[in-house]
């Protein structure tokens, strides 16, 4: 039995395990920073994005690298979620639990792809609100900024069928308790949509409130198929 400070210190290690290899998942992001920022402004229909300060080439090209850190360390992030919480399960807990430990990889991987193939259409739904007297002047700085916070707001939240399967396995939740919770799911993926969604248009936070729904659904078909 592991007393707190083991516990702490156990946490500790974890998350020192998940910085470094959010460090090193950055190295190879920084040193392929030209071709992906090449590659993420290919969806905006315009030709330059400017920069307004001299830091800001580095700085949008060091917060890229951030986010493909994140995004390549995922694996070694979950492992040590996993390692950290599986001692305080039983032996049939974990059993159950360990086979969605790859799926959470899979969803945040799906997430980040919807993301990538949701940008072209906001970006040309807010540019559409463009007239002969506000023409846009694209900086890089915004639109990274942008585009990165909704790489990971569409990795993380879909997440979340992942954690109720985990919960349902421990017996916190069962399918009955999320059917009878459904209006009030319903109402808080749109506000973590809304919130979680940079840049104020309808598609990017329509389309992941969509995503995540379906996704409840199916979680609670997965969890009453269980038998839970």
């Amino acid at each position: 039995m592991m007393s707190l400070v083991d516990h702490l210190a156990e946490l500790r290690n974890r998350i020192v395990w998940s910085i470094i290899g959010i460090g090193v998942g950055s190295i190879v992001g920084f040193a392929l920073g030209e071709q992906l920022i090449a590659f993420l402004s290919a969806p905006l229909p315009v030709e330059t994005l400017y920069t307004t300060g001299i830091g800001d080439a580095f700085a949008i090209r060091f917060r890229i690298a951030i986010v493909v850190g994140i995004i390549l360390a995922m694996p070694l992030i979950l492992w040590h979620v996993w390692r950290f919480i599986a001692p305080g399960l039983t032996a049939s807990e974990r059993r159950s639990i360990l086979p969605w430990i790859p799926a959470a990889l899979g969803f945040f991987v799906i997430g980040v792809a919807i993301a990538y193939a949701v940008l072209p259409y906001a970006a040309a739904f807010l540019l559409s609100f463009q007239t002969e007297e506000l023409q846009l002047l694209p900086t890089a700085r915004e639109y990274f900024d942008f585009v990165s916070t909704l790489f990971l707001a569409f990795g993380l939240l879909m997440e979340f069928p992942i954690l109720l399967v985990g919960l349902s396995r421990v017996g916190i939740v069962t399918s009955e308790r999320l059917r009878r919770s459904r209006r009030v799911a319903i109402l808080g993926i749109f506000v973590f949509a809304a919130v979680a969604t940079p840049g104020g248009d309808l598609v990017s936070p329509g389309i992941l409130s969509l995503t995540l729904y379906l996704l409840f659904e199916a979680t609670i078909f997965v969890i009453r198929r269980s038998g839970r």
